[in-house]
C-alpha cells in the first residue's frame, strides 16, 4: 500500500509539471506571458491577432519618451506647454489647458497613473513637433522591434480606424520599456499621488499595483470596441514577467487573467545564472603573437528554467587543448553544457575569446627562433 501511494504521488508530481501550462486558461481572447530578461514566451493565446489596444498604446509613447530622456535629448525637468490639440483630447485626461506649463516628470506621471490622453499628446508634440510626426516615430520604432501586427494612428489609443496591435507585440514593446528603462518604475508603481501642488488627485488605473505582490506596472486601457486591455508587469526573486491581456470582458476579468498568468509564471519558472565551476585558464594559441588567449563565458548566461528542472544541474566544459592563430575577439572557442538531473541538455552556452590574437609574422617567428637558438646554446 505504501509503495502504491509513493508511486501515485510521483505520478501526480510528474503530471502536475507536464500539465501546468494546460491548467492555465485565461478568459480573454488574446493573451501572452513573457519573461523580461530572456524574452521567452511562457504562455500564448491568439497572440498575433490584431486588436484595438486602447490606452495600452501609451507603452510606445512612454518608450519613445524614456529613450529621449536616456539619450540626453529630454529631461524630467523640461517644461512642456499644452497645445490646443493636446487639451482637446477626450477620454482619460488631467484636463490640461492650452498654454498650461507642466514638466515632463508630471506628464509622465499623468500617463502612467491615470492614462492621461492630453498628457500623452503633449509629450509627443514636444518630442516630434506634432502628434502626426510622433506617430510616425511610433510606427518606425514598432517595426524596429519586430511588431509586425501593429499600426498606430495616434499616441493615445483613442478609437481610430486601423489603430491595432496584438498581445505579442504589446509584450515586445513592454519588454523593451522595462528592460532598458527601469527608471520609469518611479511612475508606474505609484498608487496615489497628485499634480498641480495637490489640486489634482491621481489614482492608478492598474489595481494590481495596490494588491499584487511584486507589481511594477505597466499600463491599462479600455474602450467600448477594444474591451479591457492590460500590460501587467511584476517582479519576484529577480525575475520580472509581462502579462498582456486584450479584449477582456470586464475590468476585473482582465486583472484576474493577468494575475492568473503571473501566478503561473512565478510558480513554475525561475532564473538561474550559470558559470564554470572554476576560473577559465588561458588557452594556448598556436603561432600567435601571444602565447595564449583568455576564454570568457558569454554574458547571456542567465537561464530561464522550470523549477522542476533546477535540482541536480550539472555542467560540462568543452574546450580544445589549443587554438590556431589568428583569433578574433568574441570568436567561439568552446562551450559550457548544462544538464538536468535526468541527463537532458538544458542549455549550451558559448565560450568566447576575450581578446584578439594575431598570427605571428615572419619577423617575429625569426626572432623567436634566434632566441631559442641562443638560449639553447
Amino acid at each position: 500500500m505504501k509503495r502504491f501511494f509513493a508511486v501515485f504521488c510521483l505520478l501526480a508530481l510528474v503530471l502536475g509539471c507536464v500539465d501546468a501550462r494546460a491548467a492555465v486558461e485565461v478568459d480573454a481572447p488574446s493573451a501572452v506571458l513573457m519573461e523580461k530578461s530572456t524574452g521567452t514566451v511562457l504562455y500564448a493565446k491568439d497572440e498575433h491577432t490584431p486588436r484595438e489596444p486602447a490606452s495600452v498604446t501609451k507603452v510606445m509613447t512612454l518608450l519613445l519618451t524614456m529613450e529621449a530622456i536616456d539619450a540626453g535629448l529630454l529631461s524630467y525637468d523640461d517644461v512642456v506647454t499644452g497645445s490646443a490639440h493636446a487639451s482637446s483630447m477626450g477620454g482619460s485626461q488631467i484636463w490640461l489647458k492650452e498654454g498650461e506649463r507642466m514638466t515632463v516628470r508630471d506628464l509622465l506621471k499623468a500617463v502612467c497613473v491615470v492614462s492621461g490622453n492630453d498628457a500623452a499628446v503633449a509629450l509627443g508634440e514636444h518630442l516630434a513637433g506634432s502628434e502626426d510626426a510622433f506617430v510616425e516615430r511610433m510606427n518606425r520604432r514598432a517595426q524596429e522591434l519586430g511588431m509586425h501586427d501593429t499600426h498606430f494612428v495616434n499616441a493615445t489609443g483613442l478609437p481610430a480606424a486601423g489603430h491595432v496591435s496584438s498581445a505579442y507585440d504589446i509584450a515586445l514593446m513592454s519588454r523593451e520599456l522595462i528592460l532598458n528603462h527601469p527608471d520609469l518604475r518611479q511612475f508606474t508603481t505609484i498608487w496615489m499621488d497628485s499634480l498641480r501642488d495637490g489640486e489634482s488627485m491621481l489614482v492608478n488605473t492598474n489595481k494590481l499595483i495596490r494588491y499584487y505582490d511584486g507589481a511594477t506596472g505597466l499600463k491599462t486601457g479600455s474602450t467600448d470596441a477594444a474591451g479591457y486591455c492590460l500590460s501587467a508587469t511584476a517582479e519576484r526573486n529577480g525575475m520580472e514577467l509581462i502579462a498582456v491581456i486584450m479584449q477582456g470582458k470586464t475590468s476585473d476579468a482582465r486583472f484576474n487573467d493577468a494575475k492568473m498568468l503571473l501566478d503561473y509564471g512565478f510558480a513554475t519558472y525561475a532564473l538561474v545564472t550559470v558559470a564554470p565551476d572554476a576560473a577559465l585558464a588561458p588557452l594556448p594559441v598556436e603561432l600567435g603573437e601571444r602565447d595564449a588567449v583568455q576564454p570568457v563565458l558569454t554574458r547571456d548566461n542567465t537561464l530561464l528554467l522550470e523549477k522542476a528542472r533546477l535540482g541536480g544541474l550539472t555542467k560540462e566544459l568543452v574546450l580544445p587543448e589549443s587554438v590556431p592563430a589568428p583569433v578574433s575577439e568574441g570568436e567561439r572557442l568552446g562551450e559550457l553544457r548544462i544538464f538536468d538531473a535526468a541527463g537532458e541538455t538544458v542549455a549550451v552556452l558559448p565560450i568566447l575569446a576575450g581578446e584578439g590574437v594575431a598570427h605571428v609574422t615572419w619577423a617575429q617567428m625569426l626572432r623567436r627562433l634566434l632566441r631559442l637558438a641562443f638560449c639553447g646554446a
